[in-house]
């Protein structure tokens, strides 16, 4: 089993020490480290897992992190004022919201308050559209994140065909664009929740990628034996016989669907580390301010 899966974790811990090389040459050329800041509202635990992640991981490279906890009652226009500060902040290099936002906040208007320039999330329309236009941008970190895990595993993209269940703007749709990219090659389809048949495309697909927010939902027979999956989901699932209380599930029924792929991403351990990985690298980016040079 170990030689079939995607470690997202081993790779993301080569991919931080090549991040703390270059951080430590930015300090020793007498430049500050790169600074990431986060903004919590409120105390969804999902949320306080990555953005404590996320803390541990720049600890490790250099980079400085602060986070800005908000209460759960915090208004859109008190979120906002937060936002404008990090925007004019020339300490900050970049920042992220994190998501989801409490009911009360309008996302959107969110993303689209922050700063494009320090947008590191890649969420912001200005960089979504760069991406889509082949411009330089921050790419979004999880889709970023995902085709960086396949490249570095030696999964062959070029000439291959896709399927990308789920069409967010966060995961599905932007990776369905990094994909079809003349530097990855492959032939996309992207699926979602009202895609009729939706078994007879899956198994079809010579690469697939679950990012439906839905327990277990990719099964066995929705998978052609010798595909590659990658699974996009974290979910806590309640378990009375675990010592938390709860396991953690992915989007696919990894027991077994591992039985027919010939590769495939643990939960957690596979996408979850790439996606820190890539906003780490995405702050580094900023910080040398090559973004929008071009």
């Amino acid at each position: 089993m170990t030689e079939k899966l995607l470690d997202g974790k081993a790779i993301a811990a080569t991919i931080k020490k090549e991040i703390a090389k270059e951080v430590a040459a930015l300090i020793d050329a007498d430049m500050k480290a790169p600074h990431l800041a986060a903004i919590l509202v409120g105390n969804d635990p999902a949320s306080e897992t990555y953005v404590a992640s996320k803390e541990k991981a720049c600890l490790e490279v250099g980079i400085t992190s602060t986070t800005y906890r908000l209460p759960e009652k915090t208004s859109e226009n008190e979120l906002l004022e937060v936002i404008r500060f990090l925007n004019n902040d020339p300490e900050v290099d970049g920042f992220i919201v994190q998501l989801p936002l409490p009911a009360q906040i309008n996302t959107d208007r969110i993303i689209e308050a922050i700063d494009p320039a320090k947008d590191v999330d890649g969420f912001h329309p200005v960089n979504m559209g760069r991406m889509q236009s082949g411009l330089p941008a921050y790419l979004p970190a999880t889709p970023f994140g995902v085709v960086e895990l396949l490249r570095r595993s030696k999964v062959t993209l070029e000439g291959k065909h896709c399927v990308v269940i789920g069409r967010s703007n966060i995961v599905g749709t932007p990776l369905s664009i990094l994909l079809s990219r003349k530097n990855v090659n492959a032939t996309v389809t992207l699926c979602h929740s009202k895609t009729a048949d939706l078994k007879s495309i899956t198994s079809q697909a010579d690469v697939l990628i679950a990012a439906i927010g839905q327990v277990e939902f990719v099964t066995k027979d929705m998978v052609k034996p010798g595909a590659v999956v990658v699974d996009v989901g974290i979910h806590r699932v309640e378990d009375t016989s675990s010592e938390k209380g709860y396991h953690l599930a992915g989007d696919v029924d990894f027991k077994n669907v591992s039985k027919v792929a010939s590769r495939i991403t643990p939960v957690p351990g596979g996408v979850g580390p790439m996606t820190i990985v890539s906003l780490l690298n995405n702050t580094l980016l900023a910080c040398k301010k090559q973004v929008y040079k071009n």
